[in-house]
């Protein structure tokens, strides 16, 4: 998967659950997750009852196979701690986060926020989803006892700061299609036949040799070799076997080779 592959899956994992709450119990399954991994970060069992905000983070990462990058942990200021040891926490509130990325609040944040750093201790994290115009829409749990969604403007009061999982780090090199192979030659504008020479002919047997594998010498000269290749691509593609390369050849011969 490339980067933004697994930045979508992330997201994608967490818009899922938006809805589950803890008036109904359907937030255990959070608590269950985090509970179930090993090793449990400081041998610590969350109860249903516990602030699960970074849980549901956590739940997530284990859920999408991403916890060696999105560090598990039940707690917003040890998390961070584990960003930081990873090298990989930004203390910057004007930074305009990338979707994956792990957001994380302080509700005490004063009312200078716009230009000062807010240094105090994290009460709430959640994950981005989207950034447009400024604006961060973060998927979180336990916002109001649910899985809610909440927006936040750049450099906003009672942000934190951002955990920047290295997905890049876990992703695959993005493989790129192979350029198709352009002829050098002119498309004939006229039929073509045993016996004929040119540019025209060259194109008939470059274009055999893609399409069909067919290894003729592009000489510009249609002799016997490229007259029974160009046989031999008529019948396989259903067309008139007359050797005769007129428009409905040329078409299959194009499209072949794509």
């Amino acid at each position: 998967m490339t980067e933004n592959e697994i930045r979508a899956k992330v997201v994608t994992t967490a818009k899922k659950y938006l809805g589950c709450k803890e008036a109904d119990g359907s937030h255990r399954k959070f608590i269950d997750a985090y509970n179930g991994f090993k090793p449990l970060p400081r041998n610590h069992r969350m109860t249903y009852s516990a602030a699960w905000c970074a849980t549901f983070v956590s739940a997530v990462a284990i859920e999408c196979g991403l916890t060696e990058i999105i560090p598990v942990e039940c707690g917003c200021s040890l998390m961070i701690g584990l960003y930081k040891k990873l090298g990989r926490w930004r203390e910057d509130e004007n930074y305009i986060p990338k979707v994956g990325d792990i957001i994380f609040y302080d509700w005490d944040d004063g009312k200078d926020f716009a230009v000062t750093d807010n240094t105090g201790s994290p009460e709430h994290v959640g994950i981005v989803v989207s950034v447009s115009g400024g604006v961060v829409a973060v998927v979180e749990g336990n916002k109001g006892g649910a899985v809610g969604v909440r927006y936040v403007k750049v450099n906003g009061r009672y942000i934190r700061g951002f955990g920047l999982p290295d997905y890049a780090k876990l992703a695959t090199p993005e493989v790129k299609p192979a350029p198709k192979p352009k002829c050098p030659y002119a498309e004939p504008k006229t039929a073509l036949r045993y016996g004929d020479r040119g540019n025209g002919v060259s194109w008939v047997q470059w274009h055999l040799n893609k399409a069909a594998g067919e290894k003729l010498a592009v000489d510009g000269v249609f002799g016997k070799l490229t007259k029974a290749a160009v046989l031999s691509f008529q019948k396989k593609h259903k067309l008139s076997p007359d050797g005769i390369v007129g428009p409905k050849t040329k078409a299959a011969l194009k499209k072949a080779v794509g």
